[in-house]
């Protein structure tokens, strides 16, 4: 999801954890379809989006706009705005989609707001990212939790918050919460692998440039002398010469004599 992008530290830490999160509550998705989030703001990084498919399939990036600091903050780079949950399964005939104001000096606030807010129950989220790798702890208070066990969830959530960074990006899932909770009851089900796995799809590419039409086409060619397409959210770049996108209107060539793509 990183490669080539260029990211300040601050961006590509808020990138991490926005994948990590999506992930995290994308897991409970029992029917084929996708998840996506999206905070959009005024700042300087008006927007970042991530989506995860039922099979942990996750992509993501991030708009930069402005120079930014060091001493820039989550209010600095976002701004004001909102975070919006898109819902796309198989099953429905449309998207679900709700939305909820950016609130929160961190990326796990906001999203502990946002779980609050659409699932009507209270949360704990701890997030860590760095260059390489991308981590979360989730903890939700279920309902009827308190007959069981009145002090049950102030415990747990304050075990919860003596995680340390190096513990949730190097220790594997039984280390770390029997670390966390060894005087708790504790169940481990199978993990499941978190993939970034979107190819480059250079058929759709052309289908696009063939909808924009032979005209706009010469007008981008004429201007830059090639065409290019970044499909930012899958991190693929499809390059063609002046020539390789012309021929995409010649009424004679087929599939198989068409010039490849460029990537």
């Amino acid at each position: 999801m990183l490669a080539r992008r260029n990211y300040p530290q601050a961006v590509m830490q808020y990138v991490g954890e926005m994948a990590a999160v999506t992930v995290l509550i994308g897991d409970k998705l029992k029917e084929t379809g996708k998840l996506s989030f999206q905070l959009r703001g005024n700042g300087k990084v008006p927007m970042i989006v991530v989506d995860c498919t039922d099979q942990l399939n996750v992509r993501g990036y991030a708009s930069v706009e402005e120079e930014i600091s060091a001493e820039d903050g989550l209010r600095e780079l976002l701004g004001d705005g909102r975070l919006l949950m898109t819902l796309d399964l198989a099953s429905a005939p449309q998207p679900f989609q709700s939305f909820v104001p950016i609130e929160g000096d961190t990326f796990a606030k906001v999203f502990e707001h946002y779980i609050a807010q659409s699932e009507q129950q209270a949360a704990c989220l701890i997030l860590s990212a760095n260059a390489t790798s991308a981590s979360g702890l989730l903890l939700q208070k279920l309902p009827g939790a308190d007959a069981r066990d009145l002090d049950g969830w102030s415990r747990v959530m304050q075990l919860a918050q003596t995680v340390r960074d190096e513990e949730l990006q190097q220790l594997d899932t039984p280390a770390l919460l029997t670390r966390l909770f060894h005087e708790e009851i504790v169940r481990i089900f199978e993990p499941r692998k978190v993939t970034h796995n979107f190819p480059p799809d250079p058929e759709k590419i052309r289908a696009l440039l063939r909808n924009l039409g032979r005209a706009e086409v010469e007008q981008i060619v004429a201007k830059q002398g090639r065409v290019v397409v970044d499909d930012d959210l899958s991190n693929n770049r499809y390059e063609f010469t002046a020539e390789e996108a012309l021929m995409l209107f010649d009424e004679d060539t087929d599939d198989n004599t068409r010039p490849s793509i460029l990537h």
